[in-house]
């Protein structure tokens, strides 16, 4: 992938303006106001961005949309790259919607609701990805996962140290071209 510095700071500071816009309304529904927090959703947006990401996916848990689906929303706003958003919950679908509708991000995301595990299978070549850790089959996904070979990033939300199973490095070690790296953010 090639970096792109001017999209990198344009989706940076567009995530930080959203942040200071929305600390203190209370006008969003479903209490969106308190989705958007700085904690590391501008790192993250800058760097889907400035990767150019062309495909970008996310997986939640069962909780719905979060930061990190704002900080990949502005990014996809930016680039024009499709982010499809893969939620666990029917239920999820209007407030998810109605929330994204809040940063004026509505139209930056596509929302699915079904199994990851299948939806993912769904899509090749994905440039950036974000699964959370808290979804119950998130190392299965590693295996499955159709990343851009030429340079692709994904993100694990919600680490917690395990002391059961196999880790995320020990899932992908034999994959052609796909190396882990671990660095704590936010």
């Amino acid at each position: 992938m090639k970096w792109s510095p001017q999209d990198a700071m344009q989706a940076y500071l567009h995530t930080l303006q959203l942040c200071n816009t929305h600390s203190n309304d209370e006008d969003c529904p479903l209490g969106t106001r308190n989705i958007i927090q700085p904690q590391c959703m501008e790192f993250i947006s800058a760097l889907a961005a400035g990767n150019q990401a062309k495909l970008m996916v996310q997986v939640t848990s069962h909780q719905g949309i979060n930061p990190l689906t704002i900080a990949l929303a502005v990014a996809a706003k930016h680039t024009k790259a499709r982010f499809v958003c893969i939620l666990l919950q029917l239920q999820d679908l209007e407030n998810s919607r109605a929330q994204l509708s809040c940063y004026d991000l509505e139209d930056a995301v596509e929302l699915v609701h079904g199994n990851p595990r299948e939806v993912i299978m769904e899509f090749k070549n994905i440039d950036f990805a974000i699964i959370d850790y808290k979804f119950e089959g998130f190392l299965r996904l590693f295996e499955i996962i159709d990343v851009n070979l030429r340079g692709s990033i994904v993100v694990v939300s919600n680490i917690l140290e395990r002391t059961i199973g196999a880790s995320i490095s020990e899932v992908i070690k034999g994959r052609t071209g796909v190396e882990c790296v671990t660095r704590s953010i936010g």
